[in-house]
């Protein structure tokens, strides 16, 4: 799993005046829990880029003041126009307790049907998967080799070790479904065969 280092300030004040002064000088109000209590924090709205603009799960070695924390970013506000980061939720992990944290899903090889001209759908781009920390996957991956038209690739195919998926078993994750143009391709092979028997 991915590390990144991000050091952070508690926050002395608490409040809407507060918060907007720190995102004025590049600092993003936080919020660190999980632990035995909540710490109200600061950190810098450039540190935490590739955090949060990644499809990646991140792991964050959180340095408040000079204390040392292990966490995971579990929510992020944006500003509905400016898309700016205007607060961030940390959750601290522990080696002993397990957490819940949507991992991306990665097709891997090629499918049968999308090479006779049928059409990748993908639902899922990531699934929620519960685990110890130091067991979460980098990323879920679902082989395309045995995709034929009119086949999908389910969560309950999914096989992780020390590791569970809590997506409804039934749920599609990708499937290849028949394109306009293959259903035209077989109406006129059709047709053809129709017309080859006068």
């Amino acid at each position: 799993m991915k590390s990144i280092a991000i050091s952070g300030s508690v926050r002395q004040n608490v409040g809407k005046r507060d918060a907007k002064e720190l995102r004025y000088e590049g600092n993003i109000p936080a919020v660190l829990y999980g632990g035995k209590e909540q710490t109200h924090l600061s950190v810098s709205a450039a540190d935490l880029k590739s955090a949060l603009y990644t499809a990646d799960v991140v792991f964050i070695e959180l340095d408040i003041d000079g204390k040392k924390t292990r966490a995971i970013v579990q929510e992020a506000q944006f500003h509905p126009l400016t898309d700016q980061v205007t607060h961030v939720d940390f959750l601290e992990l522990f080696d002993d307790k397990e957490v819940t944290v949507s991992i991306p899903v990665t097709l891997t090889g090629t499918s049968p049907g999308v090479k006779m001209g049928g059409k990748l759908v993908q639902k899922l781009r990531k699934l929620r998967v519960k685990a110890l920390p130091n067991n979460l996957p980098q990323s879920i991956e679902v082989p395309m080799d045995g995709l034929e038209v009119g086949k999908s690739y389910r969560v309950r195919q999914v096989e992780l070790k020390d590791a569970k998926v809590l997506n409804n078993s039934d749920d599609t994750i990708v499937s290849v479904i028949m394109s306009r143009a293959l259903r035209q391709a077989e109406q006129e092979a059709a047709k053809q065969a129709k017309g080859g028997k006068k």
